[in-house]
């Protein structure tokens, strides 16, 4: 039979949920931005399509430099407020905004379906993340602030679309409790209408919170550079987070630059097949589009029969499609590994980049197909890539050295240790890492020379939460690490000597991971 879109969860139905739930910030005809306390109708909308099917969606409403700067010096103010509130307030208010979130949770987990393509179950724990993880700080924080005070201005924060909730919105909620007046700027590609009913509920509970839209090039001098800054928090790619650094260079300006890496997970001297076929299956959740996925295998050459003996099942069990499409209006929502990527732009960019790693000698081991997937009758399916595996990408292709951002594995074979540690660490620094090998004592011997921050031993590795610390090694981040008291202390001043971990100019400090 054929699929259908699911009743109630319409691109349409989810809008209007939003202008009753939050008319101050959901127009009829528009998103707004909001700044000094109030919604703002300023800025221009941008047109929008979901990457799930090409349709029309909500846009984000770009505003200029003027006006960003407007919202900027609105955001101090607000800030030498509230850096004088009580932490029992602070903690009373973000408790409150909690409770809303929790109570508009299906709501907030179906606007990321649309926006940014997740899979309802994958999207429902987005927004748990970003609920759960900042009641424990509720919880945790008076400890965490002993000694210390919020910053000496608000602190900005640009990240990447895809985790909206509980990367960005729960690092929001972190900096208010701990004192500081909090500026996001909303994701381009994705995650807008997410982010700005998140916001909307959380301002009712009084937190001083920023949302503007615009191109980075047009704010970053106001978002990045402006000296009233406390902080600059960035979550994205190298190039991007290389132009803020750069301007950040000259500034002695907290800042946190999370930064992507290529990810491996080696294969050395291991009989543990089914641990791997398993994780080899969980690492295509979200399609590999998150900063801790794991998209090369670097796996010893004597045993690469015994890997595609497991790899080969595993990918050819992924499940993607239309996250909202079923079979009878009463079905539960599917459990998919994966949506689409973020637009069909980015599919296409990747699919030529396999199309020319396969032509300069890459091996093809897997090329699975669109029209496998599960979809509507007739929907379009542009932003759509199916699971895909190359053996030995040659050195002339970016999968050799960048993280494909996508549904993209390439595999390296290799004959020594010293050829394992050179090809787990091709992108000069790396978020985590995973060895799977059944001699502990050599695993933790060769994971001392992994670039990762955290590596795992047959185990994955992910950012984590609650009191998991987070960072990265080499050009995958710079500044302050986060995680735990870390997140805290990187939005806090503390002792005048203070020498936070993290990567700086002038040293790296890391802590037990």
């Amino acid at each position: 039979m054929p699929l259908i879109l699911k009743p109630g969860t319409s691109w349409h139905d989810v809008y209007s949920q939003c202008v009753k739930v939050a008319p101050e910030a959901f127009h009829d005809d528009r998103l707004l931005n909001h700044f000094g306390g109030e919604w703002s109708r300023s800025g221009e909308p941008m047109p929008a399509t979901s990457p799930v099917d090409g349709s029309t969606i909500a846009g984000p409403p770009f505003l200029d430099f003027d006006v960003a700067g407007r919202a900027v010096v609105a955001a101090v103010d607000q800030h030498i407020e509230w850096r004088n509130v009580s932490l029992a307030d602070r903690k009373a208010r973000v408790s409150e905004a909690l409770d809303a979130l929790t109570e508009h949770r299906d709501l907030l987990s179906l606007l990321l379906v649309w926006e940014i393509g997740k899979p309802w179950r994958l999207a429902t724990a987005d927004v748990d993340r970003c609920i759960e993880g900042v009641r424990w700080y509720v919880d945790e924080i008076d400890s965490m602030l002993a000694g210390r005070a919020p910053l000496n201005g608000p602190v900005s924060n640009i990240a990447s679309w895809n985790y909206p909730m509980s990367v960005l919105m729960h690092a929001m909620l972190v900096q208010a409790l701990a004192g500081n007046a909090v500026i996001a700027k909303a994701p381009t590609d994705g995650g807008v209408s997410c982010l700005t009913l998140a916001t909307a509920l959380a301002v009712r509970s009084g937190l001083p919170l920023t949302l503007v839209s615009g191109s980075g090039s047009e704010l970053a001098p106001v978002l990045v550079g402006s000296s009233f800054l406390g902080c600059v928090s960035f979550v994205g790619g190298r190039d991007v987070g290389s132009a803020i650094a750069t301007r950040l260079v000259d500034s002695n300006r907290r800042h946190v630059l999370e930064q992507e890496g290529l990810n491996c997970w080696g294969v050395w001297e291991t009989d543990s097949w089914d641990m791997l076929g398993t994780q080899i299956r969980k690492a295509f959740d979200y399609g590999k589009q998150r900063c801790t996925a794991y998209p090369r295998y670097v796996v010893q050459r004597s045993l690469f029969d015994k890997f595609l003996s497991v790899y080969l099942p595993a990918v050819r069990d992924v499940r993607f499609g239309h996250p909202l499409a079923v079979a009878s209006p009463g079905d539960e929502l599917p459990e998919l590994d994966f949506g689409p990527l973020i637009n069909d732009a980015k599919a296409k960019e990747l699919g030529d980049v396999v199309d020319e790693a396969i032509r300069a000698g890459g091996v093809p081991l897997y090329r699975g197909s669109v029209d496998s997937g599960r979809f509507l009758p007739g929907q379009q399916t542009a932003a759509y890539l199916a699971p895909v595996a190359i053996l030995d990408p040659p050195r002339s292709s970016v999968l050799h050295h960048a993280e494909p951002f996508g549904p993209v594995d390439t595999i390296v074979l290799v004959d020594t240790e010293a050829e394992l540690l050179a090809a787990m660490n091709a992108s000069n620094g790396a978020l985590v890492a995973s060895l799977a090998c059944d001699d502990e004592a050599t695993a933790r011997r060769l994971s001392e020379d992994v670039q990762a921050f955290k590596v795992g031993i047959n185990k994955p590795r992910s950012r984590g939460d609650r009191d998991e610390v987070f960072g990265g090694r080499g050009a995958s981040w710079r500044g302050a690490f986060v995680g735990g008291s870390l997140l805290v202390h990187a939005v806090t001043e503390g002792p005048a000597d203070e020498r936070p971990y993290g990567n700086f100019p002038s040293y790296s400090l890391y802590p037990p991971t």
